[in-house]
């Protein structure tokens, strides 16, 4: 992360907690939160997990220390089984879809149902809510897609019902593609693409609608003080582009070849022909239309610069 303040908009530090903060959006939010003076609760299903900062859950038996959560300031909920690391058999699309829902559900009524509620709950959701949708612009009042993974978003964002039923200012963050060289899509690129093997998936036309792990932490931290923001924010940069471009893009800053495109039949052996086709080779033009209105200020706008930021290749 780059070393940038990101402070909440009402004053003094508030309690927030935080599922998910070992993971990898989670573990660049938290010390954020800390250094802008916030104190951050950390829900966990970890067994050995101990501290007066650390509470636990399981929701998949319906368990959570209710008790533990009142009198919070916020909650950004960030918990969920990984979508692209594993082959999409039944178990593990039933896995992806629960992880999301059961834990969602249960924070939700149990946030709902405390004494001293917490003003905001920020719960994660993603651009896949679209489905495939070739080059429209979309926005957050843009429907729904048919597909598995819009299926999986919709059902995880019904399931904070409870919390806005109460009260609860609820604000549901549709992340894209999170670049960071510390994980996600980014990390994953980099070695092929070092060593000259990284170009373009399919016919390279599919949207990438981006964003860097600075604006997705930042724009949470916005968006939990942003009273008269709930509902659905994309969280995206304001310039999605095709594959291809982010393959020619990142080919240049690293000064590597990106000329022969990846083979696709042996990502469809490891991970399954509807993961890789689903994740890899469609896409969705998104746009921050709720984000940028509510004025929040990018640190990356553009691919290249993001890019040569992130992994720190200045421009000649």
């Amino acid at each position: 992360m780059a070393d940038h303040r990101i402070g909440l908009s009402y004053g003094g530090g508030v309690d927030v907690l935080v599922t998910g903060a070992a993971g990898f959006i989670g573990s660049a939010l938290v010390p954020v939160l800390e250094r802008d003076g916030h104190r951050v609760v950390r829900l966990t299903r970890e067994t050995g997990a101990k501290g007066v900062d650390t509470l636990r859950w399981d929701p998949t038996e319906g368990r959570i220390d209710a008790a533990g959560l009142e009198g919070l300031g916020a909650v950004v909920h960030l918990a969920g089984a990984g979508i692209g690391d594993k082959r999409w058999t039944s178990s593990r699309k039933r896995a992806i879809s629960e992880s999301r829902t059961q834990g969602t559900l249960l924070l939700a009524a149990t946030l709902a149902g405390l004494a001293k509620k917490p003003a905001v709950l920020v719960s994660a959701s993603a651009i896949g809510y679209y489905g495939p949708r070739g080059d429209e612009e979309l926005g957050e009042d843009s429907p729904a897609g048919d597909d598995f993974l819009a299926g999986v978003c919709l059902a995880w964002e019904q399931a904070t019902a409870p919390a806005e039923e109460a009260g609860i200012r609820v604000v549901k963050i549709r992340s894209g593609v999170v670049l960071s060289p510390r994980g996600g899509v980014l990390e994953r690129m980099l070695l092929p693409f070092k060593l000259g093997l990284g170009g373009r998936l399919g016919t390279g036309r599919q949207y990438m609608s981006w964003i860097s792990l600075d604006d997705e932490v930042g724009a949470i931290c916005h968006l939990i003080g942003r009273a008269d923001v709930s509902g659905p924010v994309n969280l995206t940069a304001p310039n999605p582009v095709t594959n291809a471009e982010y393959t020619k893009t990142l080919g240049a800053v690293l000064r590597r070849p990106t000329a022969v495109p990846t083979p696709i039949t042996p990502l469809r052996v490891l991970y399954g022909r509807e993961l890789v086709d689903l994740l890899l080779l469609t896409g969705q033009r998104v746009v921050p239309k709720r984000l940028a209105a509510s004025g929040y200020g990018f640190r990356h706008t553009e691919l290249e610069p993001a890019l040569r930021d992130l992994l720190g290749k200045p421009a000649a």
